[in-house]
């Protein structure tokens, strides 16, 4: 099951909600602030850790960042089968539209194996561009 802000991977759900932040942004500085609320669910029966995350950030010019680290703002959640985790991040852009993709590398605790889940790549647009 795929549609524009969700994918599952390895019965892992990951579902993306975008703002744009206003009252952080200086369009006229090149400076463009989203916010991004993602859930992460376990839908398998297995117990699952979050390891890291690889993330792909692509602003409106086409450069392309990446961003790769442990946890999630500082954690590594464990998750039992049906647990959700949600958080909310933020990135900066110069241009007004841009989009993010990427993965976290997970482990399944009870055999140790570890796999990527899939972030869906997202849009980031201001309000004022979403006409």
């Amino acid at each position: 099951m795929r549609d524009q802000n969700t994918l599952i991977t390895e019965n892992m759900r990951i579902s993306v909600e975008t703002f744009y932040r206003p009252e952080h942004s200086a369009p006229s500085r090149a400076k463009h602030v989203f916010s991004y609320e993602v859930t992460i669910e376990n839908m398998g029966r297995q117990r699952v850790q979050l390891l890291r995350r690889h993330w792909y950030i692509m602003d409106g010019l086409g450069m392309l960042q990446e961003v790769e680290g442990p946890g999630v703002i500082g954690k590594q959640p464990v998750f039992h089968p049906n647990d959700l985790h949600q958080y909310e991040s933020w990135c900066e852009l110069i241009t007004d539209i841009g989009k993010m993709y990427g993965y976290y590398t997970m482990i399944d605790l009870d055999t140790e194996r570890q796999f990527k889940v899939l972030i869906p790549e997202f849009k980031l647009a201001a309000s004022f561009r979403k006409n």
